[in-house]
């Protein structure tokens, strides 16, 4: 790899970053560095004005920190230009404010509908119970801003009927808000321009038939489907240096041993052990 030859975890959060628009609100979760690496990245380049309403800390800041893991909280508490509790925020100030947020669900089939309650169709006895749908089912259906990322594209989370519906997508009961509006992915960009997952451009590398192969359910190609364009340099060094120098990014698209050993790794450095 050369010096400026990104990452497929930093070509994620490089498209990320280029969903945003200059003075919006971007509500940022828990555990969810792809997307905040990103965000930083906008508020770094094209939007200045942009403003975090950020989980950690339960904070709505203007400024930033590079990502941690060990250390992460105190950089949130300290910027924070106010604090409130998670159901003033989820309830009373985000709605106002209409942010747009990145949501990684575990499934999530053609019209966009995601879950992330659990796999297996018995509640009571799933295969695996998944962290939960927070404030999701509350947002997914009144917001504008709906936007998804899923760091490992396969046939596990693109499913033909999701186990649960935890997120609203583009269904023809929704009264308000709408279903989601982008989707990215390691393998592609995807949108819902016709109600239905789209291929809008697929990464250095990949091709349509494999995305369709990794995918349970027919996608829709857009006639102006194309290469995803790769980061600039200077994206890739605002990441690498500034923004997450000990890679706490990479820890989405790792799992077992590999997360382990990364987690580690940021700790250490971070001489949180």
């Amino acid at each position: 790899m050369t010096q400026f030859e990104a990452t497929i975890d930093e070509l994620i959060s490089v498209c990320i970053a280029r969903q945003i628009v200059d003075g919006e609100v971007l509500a940022q979760g828990i555990n969810t560095p792809l997307v905040m690496a990103g965000l930083i990245l906008a508020k770094c380049t094209h939007a200045p004005s942009s403003v975090f309403a950020a989980a950690i800390g339960q904070s709505v800041t203007q400024e930033w920190g590079p990502l941690g893991v060990g250390a992460i909280e105190p950089v949130w508490l300290q910027l924070g230009l106010m604090h409130m509790g998670f159901a003033a925020a989820a309830a009373d100030l985000l709605p106002m404010f209409n942010p747009k947020e990145f949501f990684r669900p575990a499934q999530v089939d053609a019209c966009g509908n995601f879950n992330n309650i659990a796999f297996g169709r018995d509640y009571q006895k799933p295969r695996m119970r998944l962290p939960g749908s927070g404030g999701i089912p509350d947002v997914s259906v009144t917001s504008e801003h709906i936007y998804l990322y899923v760091p490992r594209h396969s046939r596990v989370t693109f499913v033909e009927k999701v186990d649960f519906v935890s997120g609203m997508g583009h269904v023809p009961q929704r009264k308000r808000g709408a279903g989601p509006r982008y989707l990215i992915t390691d393998l592609g960009q995807f949108d819902w321009g016709n109600g239905r997952m789209r291929l809008t451009s697929y990464h250095p590398g990949v091709s349509i038939e494999h995305i369709q192969k990794k995918t349970g359910f027919e996608l829709e190609v857009a006639p102006d489907v194309h290469e995803t364009p790769p980061p600039s340099a200077e994206e890739i060094r605002l990441m690498r240096e500034e923004i997450d120098p000990l890679g706490v990014r990479k820890l989405e698209m790792l799992g077992g041993s590999a997360r382990k050993d990364l987690l580690r790794e940021i700790l250490a450095k971070e001489g949180a052990l």
